[in-house]
């Protein structure tokens, strides 16, 4: 198997390319002594898809290699041949022929940069689709782990760096790789003595670029690991800025930042440090090789062993050899920046922490049994949130959940989506494992309420419909005025077109709630879930939200996770949860009669805080 296929395993482009995958790859065998060059071929191999670009840039790379760096010998031929002759036919002739040439690389060159920046913004752009997608297959765990500015980081700055790789670095690298082989052939054609005069610097100028690549590589993964950070930092102070304005942080996350910023800024200086070295140091290596090609070119001339052709235009050989090698050097690194920010999103593609999908099983209509049998769940290994947990929900049943903080209520409705993975045990839905229903179907007929509701900026319609563009407006109304919401909306400024601001701060917590509420409706789920939906709203709005909980739950199956245990006294079961194990169930009558039950000390404990408030 080739190693392209060891790469992209079982993607599409190997499928489709394989021989194509094969001959990029091929070239690079020993993968384990360079990672550069493994990160290289995942890179390319990424542009399978536009192998026609992909030709049409390599054919005008190789095209444009030998005419643009003929020109200084038909200069030779004119001197040699005819000036010196005075042959103004032939001189007119190699002077068409050089204009000629001039006119064609022109536009061969615009082709060039225009087809790879082209090719390069297919890539990114197919490449930020994966990334994104990537993401939000990954199970919740991930988002427990990574800061957000870092994913932002990912699918943003690091996958825009990777443009780079194609349009200033390996077909510009390989263009001027061509063009220097080219450059080298055309001086031991036109003067061998010459061309090993010029290429005498030519071995300490390759240890200068090779330390200078070294260097600057290790400058940009550092950039790239400050700028990450960077943006991590920000996108929290800035998401939680009301936090930071009420406890009057503000000079202290300042501070912070400045440190930040600093060390983001050492890291540029320290690239350019490398830069500001090398330049001189070429600059050196050509000034010296061009006194030598003075020194022993005038002697030669004298002597007759270099014609006069050969004296004038090599001073431009020279600057063509030496301009690409500077040149390289410059987008060599750039390559190795495209090549690290590369190798941060492999890492996140490479994430196989994703919630798998083999089932296949997709009913239109649930029933809404829910079983849970001996479910056990650990969010780090061996540190159980949930242990041996069993219960039962009945089609048109409410359960609810209740229990101190961190005694794992919440891990249950997690699970019951799939945002996370059992350990052991299993839960079902209609009496068949939930790994075997196809999970966004899964998700589909389940709706969940939380306590803290995330809402989109855009308008209302849109975040009650998610942009799904099936639910009509004459629905959304219909559910809003079914729970008691209506009135609420239209008293919004543009009523349902009413522009809701990132994460609906321009919203009360009720709004927000109801909201959330209509969105539960208009899916039209067979299992819904409440998670503490009342605990953060004043009194008068918990009557619209009671209400709106009744309608919802109305014939289906209903999982309630209540703060307030007065909201959930019609429940058909409540389950008591203590360090993550059901300590006792039942309806409310008989929990309460239970003496010493922990359902009754949390009631008893509710209304002596109530009795207290009041």
């Amino acid at each position: 198997m080739c190693l392209l296929s060891l790469i992209l395993k079982k993607s599409t482009i190997t499928k489709q390319y394989p021989r194509i995958g094969c001959i990029i790859v091929s070239i690079m065998a020993e993968k384990k002594k360079s990672l550069d060059w493994y990160l290289l071929a995942r890179v390319l191999a990424l542009s399978l898809p536009y192998k026609k670009l992909l030709w049409v840039a390599v054919t005008l790379a190789v095209v444009l290699a030998p005419l643009t760096n003929i020109r200084p010998y038909l200069i030779k031929v004119m001197y040699d041949d005819y000036i010196i002759k005075n042959d103004m036919e032939g001189l007119t002739l190699v002077a068409f022929v050089f204009i000629g040439i001039v006119l064609l690389v022109g536009p061969l060159r615009y082709a060039f940069i225009y087809i790879t920046s082209l090719l390069g913004q297919y890539v990114v752009l197919d490449l930020r689709n994966n990334v994104f997608k990537h993401i939000t297959e990954l199970q919740l765990k991930y988002f427990d782990q990574t800061a957000v500015g870092q994913s932002t980081t990912r699918t943003i700055n690091d996958v825009e760096a990777i443009n780079t790789v194609f349009t200033q670095g390996s077909f510009t690298i390989i263009a001027d790789l061509l063009g220097l082989f080219a450059v080298i052939g055309i001086m031991f054609y036109t003067s061998w003595r010459l061309a090993l005069i010029c290429l005498l610097v030519m071995p300490f100028l390759i240890i200068a670029t090779y330390i200078f690549k070294e260097k600057v590589k290790i400058s940009y993964q550092h950039v790239r690991t400050q700028i990450s950070k960077m943006n991590a930092f920000l996108q929290e102070r800035i998401s939680g800025m009301r936090e930071i304005q009420i406890l009057n942080a503000e000079k202290r996350e300042m501070e912070k930042f400045k440190v930040i910023n600093k060390a983001y800024t050492q890291a540029n200086l320290n690239s350019i440090l490398y830069y500001a070295i090398f330049f001189p140091v070429v600059e050196l290596f050509s000034s010296f090789a061009f006194a030598l090609l003075i020194w022993y070119g005038a002697s030669g001339y004298l002597e007759g062993k270099v014609s006069f052709g050969s004296l004038i235009v090599f001073p431009m050989f020279l600057s063509m050899l030496f301009r690409p090698i500077r040149l390289m050097a410059d987008k060599f690194n750039t390559l190795q920046m495209g090549l690290v920010a590369s190798g941060r999103v492999f890492n996140v593609l490479d994430n196989k922490n994703k919630v798998p999908n083999y089932g296949t099983i997709q009913k239109d209509k649930m029933d809404g049994k829910v079983e849970f049998e001996n479910v056990s769940f650990a969010y780090e290994t061996d540190n159980y949130v949930l242990n041996n947990v069993s219960f039962q929900l009945n089609p048109g049943e409410t359960v609810a959940i209740v229990g101190s903080t961190g005694s794992g209520k919440t891990t249950i409705i997690n699970l019951l989506n799939r945002l996370y993975e059992i350990k052991e045990g299993s839960i079902k839905i209609d009496g068949l494992d939930i790994k075997k229903y196809e999970l966004s179907h899964l998700r589909s007929r389940i709706s969940m309420v939380l306590q803290d509701v995330f809402l989109f900026n855009g308008t209302v319609l849109d975040n009650i419909r998610l942009r799904n563009a099936s639910i009509t407006t004459e629905e959304i109304i219909k559910a809003s005025k079914m729970i008691g919401a209506h009135r609420y909306i239209i008293q919004l400024p543009e009523g349902y077109d009413f522009i809701i601001s990132e994460r609906g701060s321009n919203l009360s917590v009720g709004q927000r709630q109801l909201i959330s509420f209509v969105r539960a409706l208009v899916f039209n789920p067979d299992v819904l879930i409440l998670d503490e939906a009342t605990s953060s709203i004043d009194t008068e709005t918990e009557l619209t939200i009671q209400y709106a909980i009744e309608k919802l739950i109305q014939k289906r199956s209903s999982i309630i996770i209540a703060h307030r245990l007065s909201t959930i006294r019609h429940a058909d079961k409540i389950l008591v949860l203590d360090k993550g194990q059901i300590v006792e169930s039942g309806d409310h009558n008989s929990l309460l009669q239970k003496g010493n039950g922990k359902y009754k000390a949390l009631y008893e404990m509710q209304f002596l805080e109530m009795s207290t408030e009041s």
